[in-house]
């Protein structure tokens, strides 16, 4: 079975092609033919942040030349022909099954252009369209390159943590498709207040990787400046988060210093380690915190703040450290952040369970698991 997958949720255009290889019914692997990725990022940076009307231009505009790059690296395109979106099954020299489409959460302008534009190739092709949760994909990214999909008898129940620029959600997964959110933030998301933090500093965005770059440079031996941040709702009684006050505290901090202390690399270099750290700190503990409560199996991780090498390096960590019966599956960190290959693999679940496409598909920037 082949599979298209489509991603515009947000400021990245993906489109994947899968190859579901299975033998007597069962899967037996996934290989990524192709997951094509054409960023936004330099388009955004001078805004320190994402336009979504812009990014839903920039998405109409790069559709059509990542699907045909798509097609190429899988081999599916036929090379003697030249590329037409119209009848484009005609340039194929193999059979597409399955199309699926991020239909939210994320920025609506920018989903709408990816389920219009599957919406059209699935009824030019005659395919069944399964329109996919992004946060639910973020999870399923664990299953494209392991062996996790035949042994879920010794996975569930899970905690899967999904952090990203717009999400931080605690949510107990008790087998494919069956899931109940324990808890999310309550205001800005860990990745959201990385990008806030970072521009108080004129780092660049994404604000994830800059703080994380600077944090490495960081030496405690080398600074005369004492640095201690918040860790919002660290010890509540529930699995919420919150982290803009963490981002007030920053702000506060860089305010009531000296024009010659905020411009200094060190103490740039000690909030970023600072931040960086508070951030983890509460990840790992609230998830922990879950993953004892409900005693579960497995710990799964998702999203792009989880391709952090601190974060995934303390949780491991902590778990050996506690001697913690917990598995640990995170993605590679080409798969932490926003693609179609994990989309793909979503929606051959859900063709797997219901073979079966809604009839009306529609984007919902608020969609919940």
């Amino acid at each position: 079975m082949i599979i298209l997958a489509i991603e515009t949720s947000c400021d990245d255009t993906c489109v994947a092609i899968l190859k579901v290889k299975s033998q007597k019914s069962k899967v037996k692997s996934f290989d990524i033919l192709s997951n094509v990725v054409s960023s936004q990022v330099k388009l955004h940076k001078k805004y320190g942040g994402i336009f979504p009307t812009l990014a839903k231009r920039e998405h109409q505009h790069n559709l059509v030349p990542v699907l045909r790059k798509a097609l190429q690296e899988a081999r599916l395109l036929n090379s003697k022909l030249q590329f037409k979106i119209q009848n484009l099954d005609k340039f194929l020299n193999k059979k597409i099954d399955l199309i699926g489409v991020t239909v939210g959460p994320g920025l609506e302008p920018c989903l709408w252009v990816g389920v219009n534009f599957a919406k059209k190739l699935a009824k030019d092709w005659n395919l069944p369209l399964i329109p996919i949760n992004h946060i639910e994909a973020h999870i399923f990214a664990n299953f494209i390159d392991s062996k996790l999909q035949f042994k879920s008898q010794k996975l569930f129940p899970a905690i899967c943590l999904v952090v990203s620029g717009g999400h931080t959600q605690l949510i107990l997964m008790k087998d494919f498709g069956k899931y109940k959110i324990l808890g999310e933030t309550r205001d800005d998301a860990a990745g959201e207040c990385f990008d806030k933090t970072a521009r108080i500093f004129g780092l660049e965005y994404p604000g994830g990787p800059a703080i994380a770059a600077e944090a490495t440079k960081f030496q405690v031996s080398n600074f005369k400046f004492q640095v201690k941040l918040p860790r919002p709702m660290m010890y509540t009684k529930n699995y919420d988060f919150s982290f803009s006050g963490l981002k007030t505290a920053v702000l506060y901090n860089y305010q009531k210093q000296p024009a010659k202390i905020k411009k200094s690399k060190k103490y740039i270099q000690a909030m970023a380690f600072e931040i960086q750290q508070a951030i983890i700190d509460v990840l790992i503990h609230k998830t922990l915190k879950a993953a004892k409560d409900y005693k579960v199996k497995t710990i799964i991780l998702g999203g792009g703040v989880t391709a952090n090498e601190e974060l995934r390096k303390q949780l491991f960590e902590k778990i050996k450290k506690e001697k913690l019966n917990f598995k640990l599956q995170v993605p590679s960190l080409k798969l932490c952040l926003d693609n179609a290959a994990m989309i793909g693999i979503t929606a051959y679940f859900h063709w797997l369970k219901n073979r079966k496409t809604k009839k009306i598909i529609e984007a919902d920037a608020n969609l919940k698991i």
